[in-house]
């Protein structure tokens, strides 16, 4: 399959054109679910002594940042087990974003995350290192060398990346697509996958992450406390089944089509796997199980499904790119 180039336009952004939600044919789900649910826990490694390069983002410098990284060695630690026992309870298929060197530091949580089948994500090789600021040559080495730490533990490549600390750059997608992946979760610009274009023409797809419901940010820097957090995330789930559904409340002053949704729940260790916070993810988990046309899977399933059965029809939505294969 192979994408043309011809588009009569500046383009809004080069990558992502724009398509709004109501001009796109529905997404159906398998099973008939109208929500796809994919669960990102966050098994990261924060250095303590990060190497000099790319602009360090966090406020604490110079290092050692004894801080932070304690609060990612505690998620390892503690909180990451506190967390599975919950994701086990509910039966929870999990897309981990994984600072690959957490397979070669943490070799018990490897054993774990191996154990439950786990879909592994790549979130770069520390959550220290960037990709701003890289020249090509360094990008497509981070992704080799990303991908020789996971196979070396999995027989596996990635498939996607969230980057590192949501860090890309311009390049980005291309490399991912140059190294055989197929799919970046940085995009949060939409509610389902959509088709990701890349210079090769090679098939990508955007499948976006959540800053909404990041646990991290809420509960470490925003402060919000472990019911609004689950209280929240209850929230955008109801309104997308219910919208999915055909049924949400203000349906006469929407214009948003029936039709499958996605929803990304991010979860990071060192901030939901505290005492006092775990519970509020296991009541968020039975709210969700709580529901029939809920469809739990892995990163990996959704991008197969979209692949297969959408990425067609929404590329012909897009002014100036006509799909052919």
């Amino acid at each position: 399959m192979s994408w043309p180039h011809r588009r009569p336009f500046a383009p809004v952004h080069d990558k992502i054109p724009y398509s709004p939600i109501v001009d796109r044919l529905p997404i159906r789900w398998p099973g008939g679910a109208v929500v796809a649910v994919w669960v990102v826990p966050n098994i990261e490694h924060y250095e303590y002594l990060p190497p000099a390069g790319a602009v360090d983002p966090y406020p604490r410098t110079p290092h050692p940042d004894t801080r932070k990284y304690s609060y990612h060695d505690y998620g390892n630690r503690i909180g990451f087990w506190r967390m599975v026992e919950v994701l086990d309870r509910h039966e929870v298929p999990c897309t981990v974003s994984l600072n690959a060197a957490v397979l070669d530091h943490y070799p018990e949580v490897a054993r774990a995350m191996i154990e439950r089948d786990w879909e592994f994500m790549s979130h770069g090789l520390y959550n220290t290192r960037y990709l701003w600021g890289t020249s090509r040559d360094e990008e497509l080495a981070f992704l080799h060398q990303c991908n020789r730490v996971l196979e070396r533990h999995t027989g596996r490549h990635f498939e996607g990346l969230l980057g590192p600390n949501i860090s890309a750059s311009p390049r980005t997608v291309d490399l991912m697509a140059e190294v055989g992946m197929r799919y970046h979760a940085d995009w949060v610009h939409d509610e389902r996958p959509s088709p990701l274009l890349t210079s090769s023409g090679r098939p990508m797809v955007a499948l976006p992450y959540s800053y909404e419901l990041n646990d991290a940010p809420l509960l470490m820097r925003s402060h919000v406390e472990g019911p609004a957090y689950a209280d929240r995330a209850m929230a955008q789930f109801d309104r997308l089944y219910a919208e999915a559904c055909g049924g949400a409340s203000d349906r006469e002053t929407s214009r948003t089509e029936p039709g499958g949704r996605l929803m990304c729940l991010p979860l990071h260790p060192f901030a939901v796997g505290q005492p006092h916070r775990v519970r509020h993810l296991d009541r968020l988990l039975a709210h969700l199980r709580g529901h029939d046309r809920v469809w739990f899977a892995r990163a990996g399933e959704i991008v197969e499904h979209y692949l297969a059965h959408n990425l067609e029809a929404d590329l012909a939505c897009q002014p100036g790119v006509a799909p052919h294969g």
